[in-house]
């Protein structure tokens, strides 16, 4: 499901850090989900799910800053729902990828909250094209809220900290933010072409894996494909084996705590980790109403990511690098 801001923001982190404080956070974050679990395993994995943007998106130093966590919450839940209602028309859901991708990516420019419209609330667009529109879409959307509302009261009883709140990642200006908008826009839109013709089941995952990985500045690009692929392989494969293996209820609540608590302690890491922690969860509620075996889900999940990995490396680095080239030439 999400994957937020922590990956786009200007630090010295290390490659893989590590957090008990905010392990213990997030194992406090799921606690409502490791309550449900032994009892009713689906909605506990539900819950667990709705608690992920809160997990993902790291505590801010001050508590007046923590309310960014209900915002998390709220934006990713409309996102997941107007995905889901645009999936019912796939002509005018592929249409409108491309157009809200171009006006996001115009708009970044203008403050913290545009931005985390362009890096948030449209990836969770492209992947609500995989959810029909449902009362069970309509639920997830309200354990999230649900979810970051708990998470934020949490996280207000949590000390402060006098560590100066990360920057955002600074965003180019002008014509290259339309430039780089038409073409996320294309590659979204051409994923999500590709899912509806093809009749996938999960038409949002290639599409929320270009809006997820693809950045105007070519490193984070590069730097967030790879970490994007390895990271939904281990944790597709993770999810894929515990199916196999048929968890008792107090070893699915364990594994719920373990994932989200790891979750939050690695939010500070440079390399992008946290699509292994939320494809293990969101693939494991899948699975438990699913007929489909783990081994087509972690083929359906792994394969598809690469799709929407590949089109954000071509649309991201490959067109860029010959547009440059182009230019180049009629300027001599």
């Amino acid at each position: 499901m999400q994957d937020v801001a922590e990956a786009d923001r200007v630090d010295r982190r290390s490659g893989l850090s590590w957090q008990w404080s905010r392990f213990g956070l997030g194992v406090l974050f799921a606690l409502p989900a490791l309550a449900v679990a032994p009892s009713a395993p689906t909605m506990g994995l539900a819950l667990a799910v709705g608690v992920l943007p809160a997990a993902a998106s790291g505590l801010p130093p001050r508590r007046r800053e923590r309310a960014t966590v209900l915002v998390i919450g709220a934006v990713s839940a409309a996102g997941l729902l107007l995905g889901s209602l645009l999936a019912l028309a796939p002509v005018v859901a592929v249409i409108a990828v491309f157009g809200l991708a171009v006006l996001a990516s115009i708009n970044a420019t203008r403050g913290h909250l545009a931005q985390l419209v362009l890096i948030l609330a449209l990836p969770m667009v492209g992947l609500g094209l995989s959810f029909s529109w449902s009362t069970v879409t309509v639920a997830l959307a309200g354990c999230i809220v649900a979810g970051s509302v708990y998470a934020w009261l949490v996280s207000l009883l949590w000390p402060q900290s006098a560590s100066p709140s990360l920057a955002a990642a600074p965003m180019p200006r002008g014509r290259a933010m339309l430039v780089y908008g038409i073409l996320l826009g294309t590659a979204a839109a051409s994923a999500a072409a590709a899912g509806f013709l093809l009749g996938l089941e999960h038409v949002g995952w290639a599409t929320g894996a270009v809006l997820l990985v693809m950045r105007p500045v070519r490193g984070q690009l590069i730097a967030r494909s790879l970490g994007r692929a390895l990271s939904v392989l281990v944790g597709a494969l993770a999810a894929a084996v515990l199916a196999l293996l048929s968890p008792g209820p107090l070893v699915l609540a364990v594994t719920i705590g373990l994932v989200v608590g790891a979750l939050a302690a690695t939010q500070a890491s440079r390399w992008y980790v946290a699509p292994a922690f939320t494809t293990l969860l969101v693939l494991m509620l899948i699975l438990s109403t699913s007929s489909a075996s783990p081994g087509e889900r972690f083929l359906e999940r792994t394969l598809e990511t690469v799709v929407g990995v590949g089109l954000a490396l071509f649309f991201g680095a490959v067109v860029p690098a010959f547009l440059a080239v182009v230019t180049r030439r009629r300027a001599v």
